[in-house]
């Protein structure tokens, strides 16, 4: 196994670097900003009404007539998008991008709001309902919708495998892999046991289809997104005094690294980018083709309906939880003369990815065992409601590509991938998540673009229900 990590790895991390450093980017940020301007900013004008739509919908109960209710869609879209990747996501951007990381991840987020705005309207657009109101949807449709003939079914095909890899089972490693660190680090129970109490637990929701996995979404994401904001702001007033200096070094070295990173300016720009980029992504997966699934499940009025809808589950996502996490890192261990505040500091740490929040929070609360008793039971909570929304998104394609009885089997693999996860400590499950997201994003923009049309027609003609 380690010769095949050793030869893989360097393999993996060359794909990425290019993918991250220049299609990724390409592909992200363009996307971001044609459907900005095609919708006349959307993530802006329309940004009280998702808001409205949001916040108004937690208090109705009930699913929709064909799917699930706007609010239930939501939950399960940011139980998707709020996992690892605000945490252990946004901590290795920092380690390896400086806190100028952050403002990228910023950047690719607002326009990423559009982005998804296209996604959830497009898949809204060409979502299929069967008799029984079962709801098919997600970029398959909307990619033969874009292209037809061979190449739309090629790159539908091609984007259903990606994303069964990417979700259904690397990513579910890599987020009970997750799991298992913090738990193993906070309670010093084996990992593989947490991995078996898992795969279990997750094995029962699977059974229960899109309905347990909405009800089960729509309870769990406001409290933990509650409980992890209100303990970050506790930190935040106890570092108030840095927090000045803590925004003043994610705009500084979104610019100037290299100051913290050392190197040269374009290597140390690069690497912030790249990593804002590529963990943004990880994050909030706006443009990555994944969350529609959710989105195409909705029961509204109209597209814009949920489109709307969709661009406040980016904002959650990446400017209130992700930056919450970046602000507590930051301002714990980095500002103020913290012990990674200085390229020299930065080089002789040992702390990873994995343990950064965990000891940001500790060193912020005066016990260590406190931080990562808190980080674990979060982490917990957000990869664990990831992963039973990501089954969903693999079982959709999974149904497109070979059939209803098919996805009984990918269950069943992607239980055994939840367990495995749970037993590799190493960065090639990462990586290898990193790929197929990439991957993803490719086929999935690919189609976007051509369509555009029609998400303009959404957001111009759109009338706020009275």
């Amino acid at each position: 196994m380690e010769k095949i990590e050793a030869f893989l790895l360097p393999i993996v991390q060359t794909i990425n670097a290019y993918m991250s450093d220049y299609i990724l980017i390409f592909l992200l940020v363009g996307a971001g900003l044609y459907f900005s301007f095609r919708t006349k900013f959307v993530q802006i004008r329309c940004f009280g009404e998702g808001f409205k739509r949001v916040f108004g919908g937690i208090f109705k109960k009930g699913e929709g007539k064909n799917g699930l209710s706007s609010f239930q869609a939501l939950a399960t879209a940011i139980a998707a998008q709020v996992g690892t990747g605000n945490i252990v996501g946004a901590c290795g951007a920092i380690l390896v991008g400086g806190p100028g990381a952050i403002f990228w991840m910023w950047v690719i987020a607002f326009f990423g709001m559009a982005t998804i705005y296209a996604e959830a309207t497009l898949a809204q657009e060409t979502r299929i309902v069967k008799e029984n109101g079962e709801v098919l949807g997600g970029p398959v449709y909307y990619i033969k919708k874009a292209y037809k003939g061979f190449f739309g079914k090629f790159l539908a095909v091609f984007f259903a495998v990606a994303l069964i890899f990417a979700l259904g089972f690397i990513g579910s490693m890599v987020q009970s892999n997750s799991i298992a660190g913090s738990v193993e680090t906070a309670f010093g129970i084996p990992s593989w046991i947490i991995g078996a109490l898992l795969a279990i637990i997750c094995a029962i929701i699977f059974i229960g289809g899109i309905k347990r996995i909405a009800a089960v979404a729509e309870k769990i994401v406001p409290i933990m997104a509650v409980i992890y904001l209100a303990v970050g702001i506790i930190v935040l007033v106890i570092n108030f005094k840095a927090i000045p200096e803590t925004f003043g070094m994610i705009f500084k070295f979104a610019f100037t690294p290299q100051a913290l990173l050392g190197g040269t300016m374009g290597a140390a720009i690069k690497a912030a980018i790249s990593q804002g980029a590529k963990r943004g992504l990880f994050s909030n997966e706006a443009g990555m083709g994944s969350t529609p699934h959710a989105h195409a499940q909705a029961d509204v009025k109209k597209p814009h309906d949920q489109g709307v809808v969709a661009m406040i589950g980016v904002f959650i996502d990446t400017f209130v939880v992700l930056t919450i996490t970046a602000l507590v890192v930051i301002s714990t261990l980095y500002a103020n003369g913290g012990p990674l505040g200085t390229a020299e500091g930065l080089a002789a740490t040992e702390l990873t990815k994995g343990n950064l929040m965990q000891t940001a929070l500790g060193t912020a609360l005066g016990n260590q065992t406190v931080g990562n008793i808190i980080v674990a039971v979060c982490l917990t909570f957000f990869a664990f409601t990831t992963i039973i929304s990501w089954n969903f998104f693999g079982k959709q394609n999974v149904e497109y590509l070979f059939g209803k009885k098919a996805t009984i089997v990918y269950s069943v693999v992607a239980i055994l991938f939840i367990f495995a996860g749970s037993l590799f400590q190493n960065d090639l499950v990462w990586e290898l998540a990193d790929m197929f997201n990439n991957i993803m994003v490719i086929p999935n923009v690919l189609a976007l673009i051509p369509l555009g049309f029609i998400v303009a027609k959404c957001a111009k003609t759109n009338k706020q229900d009275k």
